[in-house]
């Protein structure tokens, strides 16, 4: 009874621990679906356009045109970079001073305007640039339009292969799930067997059954999720950008879904497997 009891919590461990490997697969998966939006936003976000103002622009008229573009809806952050400033920017980025073989300085005065992530899209842009160019004092607006085309490009691109994963994951973890719930049955079949003469309904032969691997979609859901946890723990200590995927509103979503799903797969894994064995012949259950 000792030798059998042993064997059951071996297979109730092992049970776990594989899982626990399918779910934290599909964590993975579920908190990049959850944090794409947010990192679409925030490379928005980093979308810098230039406004290149006038060598005879006037304190009056610069004033006027950086209270209007602050107080523009489409504007995250303005800041005022000087002729000197600029100088000094491209000075450190080519390793020479420009101004000392040209003799004076060739950049301009200009406001970098990072935009409202809604406001990131080349229609968008177009619009800005048109309202900002005819305002008193700007010499051109210039934004990155090929690099903001491979943003939203990848973004899409990205979000279809997530989409894809996720899927194939599902299919994946519900068969993995499966065949290690049915070993765990195989090795009770006789057990089942041996109710199924005496007379036992199957819904009582099999509610010990899903009750117990219910247990196991809850064990493994919770190693994933301390698993999750710990990952993003250890990885924030090389890669500080993580701490978005940490966000309470990002990991506690994730912890549910893969709570929720190791309880569904793991009870209708197990339903299926017992109804399997139940509907099996004696001869049958040596094979």
């Amino acid at each position: 009874k000792q030798k059998k009891k042993r064997k059951i919590d071996l297979l109730f461990i092992t049970a776990c621990i594989s899982t626990s490997l399918v779910l934290l697969l599909i964590g993975i998966v579920a908190l990049l679906l959850l944090t794409a939006n947010d990192l679409s936003r925030h490379l928005k976000q980093e979308m810098t356009v230039e406004v290149v103002l006038k060598e005879s622009i006037t304190e009056a008229q610069f004033t006027s045109l950086r209270r209007s573009i602050e107080a523009a809806p489409y504007c995250a952050v303005c800041s005022y970079i000087s002729k000197d400033d600029a100088l000094k920017d491209m000075t450190r980025a080519m390793g020479t001073d420009p101004s000392q073989f040209l003799e004076y300085n060739p950049f301009y005065a200009s406001l970098n305007l990072r935009l409202e992530a809604d406001y990131a899209c080349n229609d968008s842009l177009k619009m800005i640039e048109k309202r900002i160019s005819s305002m008193e004092g700007v010499r051109e607006v210039t934004w990155q339009k090929d690099l903001l085309d491979i943003i939203n490009s990848n973004i899409r691109k990205v979000a279809c292969i997530l989409l894809i994963l996720a899927l194939i994951l599902s299919l994946v973890s519900f068969t993995l799930i499966n065949n290690t719930i049915k070993l765990t049955i195989y090795a009770q079949r006789f057990i089942l067997y041996s109710m199924k003469l005496v007379g036992a309904k199957w819904s009582f032969i099999r509610k010990p059954f899903i009750i117990r691997n219910l247990w196991v979609g809850l064990a493994s859901a919770t190693l994933t999720c301390i698993m999750i946890w710990y990952g993003l723990k250890i990885g924030l200590r090389y890669e500080p950008w993580l701490i978005m995927l940490a966000e309470p509103k990002i990991i506690i979503p994730v912890f549910v879904v893969v709570t929720l799903i190791g309880l569904l797969i793991t009870g209708i894994c197990a339903m299926h497997s017992v109804n399997r064995f139940l509907r099996m012949k004696s001869g049958e259950l040596h094979y």
